[in-house]
């Protein structure tokens, strides 16, 4: 199998997945900006995000994952990792897609944060309004 690459995105957070098969030079695990995974995001949940996909799919223990991730907090960070492992994993072999369609997980979220206008406090929020 050769290296297969793919992007995720979730609000301004990039992740850029390079995954390949498990092998002894390179043992089999989730390495993200040079640090292992568990370490990198330090809540469970967060550990869920990065696993679902994998164990979704039963290849927890098959592919070696190297990612960079860059932009964005931690949690929009690990949304874009699940979604660039998701995509990954569709590309290895199209049967996964069935595992991860019902889940959202191919799905990219378009929500992003909404820009702060002119002669306003914030987006939405304007100046108090005084009448005289």
């Amino acid at each position: 199998m050769e290296m297969i690459h793919k992007i995720g995105r979730r609000k301004t957070a990039v992740a850029r997945v390079y995954m390949e098969a498990a092998s002894k030079a390179k043992p089999a695990g989730v390495t993200i900006n040079g640090k292992e995974y568990k370490s990198y995001f330090n809540t469970a949940a967060l550990h869920y995000k990065i696993e679902q996909p994998l164990k979704l799919t039963e290849s927890l223990d098959k592919f070696h994952l190297r990612i960079n991730v860059d932009g964005g907090g931690i949690t929009g960070q690990a949304e874009a990792v699940r979604m660039a492992i998701s995509r990954a994993l569709c590309q290895e072999n199209e049967e996964n897609r069935t595992a991860l369609k019902p889940d959202g997980l191919l799905t990219r979220d378009p929500r992003m944060v909404e820009r702060k206008k002119f002669g306003q406090k914030k987006a939405r929020k304007k100046f108090q309004f005084s009448k005289r």
